[in-house]
């Protein structure tokens, strides 16, 4: 069922995901490839480094823009988003309204063609987010653990502490 999950609970399964994925890039760029140097300093593969790096960054802009639906879901207003930025309230809104409705969207037509947003599989994660959220948010608690470097997470780290709208769901 995906209607039982409040907006901000949906908002943040959406942030945790892009956190995730965010997680994941940054760590494949950690490990130096055994052909990624030649043995004169040169590189290997020119420009792999600067692709794994725009990567990184395209996945930053996308957990900012899901940090900021979030807020909004869960009530901030465009004069805290804009405080916490830095930036006028009016600048924040210009930047950051489209993602909000196109989230608010996805919200209402949770039966969207998987085919819309990101290619690949992050495209398909992305629609499961919106269709099946408590199976997204399982997901992400199997993530969480794995990588967990406490151990006070509990065992659902991410499904346990979402909102619904009738918790008896």
């Amino acid at each position: 069922m995906t209607g039982d999950w409040t907006p901000a609970s949906r908002a943040r399964l959406a942030l945790a995901f892009e956190a995730c994925e965010l997680s994941d890039l940054a760590r494949a760029v950690v490990a130096i490839g055994e052909d990624e140097l030649r043995t004169d300093g040169a590189t290997g593969s020119p420009g792999a480094a600067l692709a794994d790096a725009v990567g990184v960054l395209a996945a930053a802009h996308r957990i900012l823009e899901a940090a900021v639906v979030f807020e909004r879901a869960a009530g901030a207003g465009w004069p805290l988003v804009g405080e916490v930025m830095g930036v006028p309230a009016a600048e924040a809104q210009e930047r950051f309204a489209g993602a909000e409705a196109r989230f608010r969207e996805r919200l209402r037509s949770a039966e969207e063609d998987s085919a819309a947003g990101a290619p690949g599989e992050m495209r398909w994660w992305r629609a499961h987010l919106v269709r099946e959220p408590r199976e997204a948010a399982q997901d992400l608690d199997d993530w969480a653990l794995r990588h967990a470097d406490r151990d006070d997470l509990g065992a659902a780290p991410v499904s346990g502490r979402l909102a619904r709208f009738d918790p008896g769901c």
